[in-house]
């Protein structure tokens, strides 16, 4: 290994480190209340030094939701490629249910994802563009599975053609997100109140969301 390749190397994992940092650090303290003060005790490195790999904290945040994002995708194509579903309804359906799946078992990833798309994160200032574009293709690749989907129905006859397809996923996947976040929060209250079991509110929840644009 040359020089430089051993340079590059040494880069990428400190890059990974302080990325490392930075989640252990938001996830327990929140976005709002983490500070570069705190990541960079965390990583044990000089601010300097941190500023020297990412331009601020907004983003860090992108780059731990290029992970989430990542983790995402490989678990959406896995379910995919078993393609036992009879039309493009259920193949809409077993997006929801990795989603769902995703949160319960990356609580924080879910929740970095669903803060980024309540809020205005993107015209921060101090988030560079590779940063910012990695993450934009990312969770464009994400809603692609869900436009492909909603296509493909059309042509099997099984979805409607109006809205658009564009609109229909986007109203698809605010609603769905929205379900998602409700019976993650309030599952106690939901069980222990209402007595019912989560995921079968999740399967009757996609079932009425999907009933909305079946023919």
């Amino acid at each position: 290994m040359g020089v430089s390749d051993r340079k590059e190397k040494e880069k990428r994992i400190r890059s990974n480190d302080i990325i490392d940092a930075a989640e252990k650090v938001i996830f327990l303290k929140g976005y709002e209340l983490a500070t570069m003060d705190d990541i960079a005790k965390e990583a044990e490195f000089s601010k300097r030094t941190i500023y020297i790999y990412f331009n601020s904290k907004e983003q860090l945040y992108f780059e731990i939701m290029v992970r989430g994002y990542k983790i995402l995708i490989e678990m959406i194509e896995a379910a995919l490629a078993d393609a036992n579903e009879k039309n493009s309804l259920d193949r809409i359906k077993k997006i929801g249910k990795i989603l769902y799946q995703f949160g319960i078992e990356y609580p924080y990833y879910f929740d970095a994802i669903i803060c980024y798309e309540n809020g205005e994160k993107d015209f921060v200032n101090g988030i560079p563009d590779k940063s910012r574009e990695e993450c934009y293709a990312l969770g464009e690749k994400i809603f692609g599975y869900l436009t492909a989907a909603l296509a493909k129905g059309i042509e099997e006859g099984v979805i409607r053609s109006e809205p658009d397809i564009t609109s229909t996923a986007i109203v698809l996947w605010s609603c769905t997100m929205g379900l998602f976040n409700t019976l993650r929060k309030k599952r106690n209250y939901i069980e222990n109140y209402h007595k019912k079991n989560p995921e079968k509110l999740l399967m009757e929840g996609l079932d009425m969301i999907i009933k909305s644009i079946e023919i």
